[in-house]
């Protein structure tokens, strides 16, 4: 019993000179919590409206002429994309922190626990070094706005129309309907399509004894109509032109006609412009011709008569 009596002693002794810095070092940790949950909260309700600003803009200019050039459905996700990034890296900075400051209070020692992590973190960027790679050139390809929903390019593995732009793969929709999955870090480079203009290119071909000046003449009335009507008209970044004789052989010529037109225009405005071309060339009397259904029917002969 004494024995009993005197270790309840020594533990009450112990407590009362301790509990000062257990009550400090709890209200410590407490305030470390609080200031870390409300900062987080604080910058991740920023972020969300500044990514809500940023999509009310995109809709904005959507209603105006610049909203032909720009996809707001575009914007909107890219911002959203952006925002989730820095919603994750801010609150893995400030928890981390704030973890690493408890720690601190407990008077553990960092030194060993970072170099731990530092050789964990390591490992885990060799094992998986290619999520890695995938996840930070999709940040670039967002950060730098290289394409966006709705952009035709050209990744190298697949060509279509991008769906959806992720962290980790980037969605096509190719030309027979399929669904391309690219990994962001197997696309070495990339061509936009739809960026700026496209060109919209038409070669006619007419017989060779055709005169030019009536050919120019009709074509470029055709062209001008063409440019005039709507809805054609809007899709035109300017006027149809002629570009001159393509090629020319013994049985027929090439012209070229040329325009610019908005991205993602190209082949209906090329349908709609032949289209035009042919009725007005019907209409002066100049012969279009199949300059390969020529040259097929001279290879037919020639081997004819070579039997």
């Amino acid at each position: 019993m004494e024995d009993a009596q005197v270790r309840a002693n020594d533990f009450a002794g112990w407590v009362q000179n301790n509990w000062e810095g257990w009550l400090a070092a709890g209200l410590r940790i407490a305030l470390i919590v609080v200031i870390a949950l409300v900062l987080k909260t604080v910058v991740r309700r920023t972020i969300t409206r500044l990514v809500a600003r940023m999509n009310r803009s995109a809709d904005n200019a959507g209603n105006t002429f610049g909203g032909l050039l720009v996809n707001a459905e575009r914007r909107r996700q890219r911002s959203e994309a952006i925002g989730s990034i820095l919603r994750s890296v801010s609150s893995f900075l400030i928890l981390g922190t704030a973890a690493l400051t408890v720690l601190s209070v407990f008077e553990i020692s960092l030194g060993p626990l970072l170099a731990s992590a530092g050789v964990a973190g390591v490992a885990l960027g060799f094992g998986a070094r290619n999520l890695v790679t995938d996840v930070l050139t999709g940040m670039f390809i967002l950060l730098e706005d290289q394409y966006g929903v709705g952009d035709r390019i050209d990744a190298g593995e697949a060509t279509g129309v991008v769906l959806e732009i992720g962290l980790r793969v980037t969605k096509l929709r190719g030309d027979d309907g399929e669904v391309w999955y690219v990994r962001n870090g197997e696309i070495r480079r990339v061509g936009n399509l739809s960026q700026g203009w496209s060109t919209a290119a038409v070669d006619v071909e007419v017989g060779a004894g055709e005169p030019l000046e009536k050919v120019r003449e009709t074509i470029e009335s055709a062209g001008r109509d063409f440019a005039a009507s709507p809805p054609w008209d809007e899709k035109l970044w300017d006027r149809v032109e002629m570009l001159g004789l393509e090629s020319v052989t013994l049985d027929s010529m090439v012209v070229r006609v040329s325009a610019k037109v908005m991205p993602g225009q190209v082949k209906p405005v090329e349908r709609e412009l032949r289209w035009r071309i042919k009725h007005a060339l019907d209409a002066q009397g100049v012969r279009v011709v199949d300059g390969e259904a020529v040259r097929l029917r001279k290879l037919v002969d020639e081997s004819v008569d070579g039997r």
